[in-house]
């Protein structure tokens, strides 16, 4: 695998009309008490109801449940952070614990993700299943499989993967599989419509560009989104898909005011990819 600032050569190729939006500092997107940066969105119910308390924080984890399920029936739901992001290093650390829910799809065991480059909560049906992003794929072992995480699924959206047109809903990434509850830590480089990196530990493990909306999903004509559209920013989300999980960090480092100088934007990114992960 890959380090990652072996690719920095690539960020010359990010074009520099993002927005800034911070000071270029890390920002805890999860604090460990509370959910007040953040709404939640579950499919067939409306927007910030929490059903069945499946988003909740308990001993300074963010926490996924369904103890309060009967049965799972297809209600997938997203917590979206309050802000919207272009150029930036998203951090996660995750686990996933216990049983599935009854009713959880096989392919949902062991399955979350981080939603990059989304639409906002506000603009999604009711009875959406998962907002139009870039899903980075965070996947546990199964105890039979390989099952590779900080995979990439495209849920209304399509990119060019190894310099081809890519419509596939999903590719697996070249991670190794992560058994039992042990904490993986996971990142995204994201540089607006250009490049995107996804990371673990300090290996990159998949790379993609040019991410756009695919004008034959239903949501994308919903919203009336250009196919082919290219995006350059969007909402950040965690995923409810049916197995209980924990985020123990959620950060992101915001690189949008470095993107106007590529050679800061290049020193900064490899700084961050060199610093020890802890």
């Amino acid at each position: 695998m890959k380090k990652v600032f072996i690719a920095i050569a690539s960020l010359a190729m990010y074009a520099t009309t993002a927005t800034a939006q911070s000071s270029g500092k890390w920002i805890k997107m999860f604090n460990g008490k509370d959910l007040k940066d953040w709404t939640i969105k579950i499919k067939d119910h409306k927007l910030n109801e929490n059903f069945a308390n499946t988003f909740r924080v308990e001993d300074g984890l963010l926490k996924v449940r369904y103890d309060g399920y009967d049965e799972f029936k297809e209600q997938y739901g997203h917590i979206f952070y309050k802000k919207k992001f272009s150029a930036y290093l998203l951090v996660v650390e995750y686990r996933f614990v216990g049983d599935q829910v009854k009713g959880g799809p096989g392919w949902a065991f062991r399955n979350s993700g981080a939603m990059l480059h989304g639409q906002s909560p506000e603009s999604m049906a009711v009875e959406q299943d998962f907002p139009i992003s870039l899903e980075e794929q965070m996947l546990g072992g199964n105890g039979r499989d390989e099952r590779s995480t900080a995979n990439l699924c495209t849920p209304g959206t399509n990119v060019i993967y190894l310099h081809k047109f890519f419509t596939p809903h999903c590719v697996n990434s070249s991670s190794q599989t992560f058994a039992g509850d042990q904490w993986v830590h996971v990142e995204a480089l994201v540089l607006g419509d250009s490049i995107i990196h996804h990371i673990v530990g300090k290996d990159t493990v998949i790379t993609y560009e040019k991410p756009q909306y695919d004008g034959k999903d239903p949501w994308v004509k919903r919203l009336n989104l250009k196919d082919g559209g290219l995006i350059s920013e969007g909402t950040i989300s965690l995923q409810s898909e049916s197995h209980p999980c924990d985020f123990r960090r959620v950060e992101i480092f915001d690189l949008s005011p470095y993107v106007k100088d590529k050679a800061k934007l290049a020193k900064m990114v490899k700084e961050l990819q060199e610093r020890k992960t802890n």
